[in-house]
């Protein structure tokens, strides 16, 4: 029961319900038995289907009942009658459940078109939006670009507009090194000076310095005084003891002394 059962249990382990064994006595059609087609997960537990079905071989087997037994001619066509008119309301309820059958089936594609529809325009919506994004990026980097120009040409006719007649003007140095933006401090490649091109010019190269025999001849030449550094402890201010330590009257001086300047 559901009350025994416990986390632990796995239910894909679980069997089908137990059918025991049964004998039939003779002369005798039990009514069970027209349901031996029926199996757990397939028509069981019964559904509204399924009672359906009970009920059309219920009244199957009332009508085989009824039919006149075939010992005369008239029983014969009344019996031949009967069985046309249950042959035709068979095939009516086959034809019923064909389109029964149609429309699940036209249902499930309808939901499956449906579905592909949803899923192709959401890819193509996504293309959209790539699409659209590639082309803003295109656009933005076009404009971009536009007005780099636009700003380049305006450079260019500010200095154009500035000397419009043409005229030659004299060389302003004062002028040139007081702006530290000048062609004297920041000079500019495109009218053909590179300065990583000379960059060895400002290297120091001399002879005292880079060669050993130049150290050498350096040191010779300075005095001896220079080389050996005579230096003499400074002079307490305050008196100290023969351990070294400051006595605290000296502090004191020493403050009143501070604040005193």
């Amino acid at each position: 029961t559901l009350g025994t059962q416990t986390d632990y249990r796995d239910g894909e382990a679980q069997t089908d319900p137990y059918s025991p064994e049964y004998v039939v006595r003779s002369a005798s059609v039990p009514e069970i038995l027209t349901l031996a087609t029926l199996t757990w997960g397939r028509g069981l537990p019964a559904g509204q289907a399924e009672m359906e079905i009970i009920d059309r071989i219920r009244e199957k087997r009332a009508w085989e009942a009824a039919l006149p037994p075939m010992d005369s001619p008239s029983n014969v066509a009344k019996r031949l009658k009967m069985m046309e008119a249950m042959e035709r309301k068979e095939w009516a309820y086959r034809e019923e459940e064909i389109d029964k059958l149609q429309k699940v089936k036209m249902a499930v594609f309808k939901k499956l078109l449906q579905r592909r529809e949803e899923n192709k325009n959401e890819l193509d919506a996504m293309r959209l939006s790539n699409l659209w994004q590639n082309h803003q990026k295109a656009k933005e980097e076009k404009i971009r670009k536009i007005q780099h120009d636009c700003a380049l040409m305006l450079r260019k006719l500010i200095a154009k507009r500035k000397n419009c007649m043409g005229k030659l003007e004299r060389r302003d140095i004062i002028k040139e090194y007081n702006d530290f933006s000048s062609q004297a401090y920041a000079p500019l490649s495109r009218i053909g000076f590179f300065p990583d091109s000379n960059a060895d010019y400002y290297a120091v190269k001399n002879f005292y310095l880079n060669t050993f025999a130049g150290l050498c001849e350096l040191e010779e030449s300075v005095q001896h005084s220079v080389s050996q550094m005579t230096i003499k402890a400074p002079e307490a201010k305050c008196t100290i003891t023969k351990t070294g330590y400051i006595r605290k009257s000296g502090r004191l001086e020493a403050v009143l002394a501070q604040v005193h300047q």
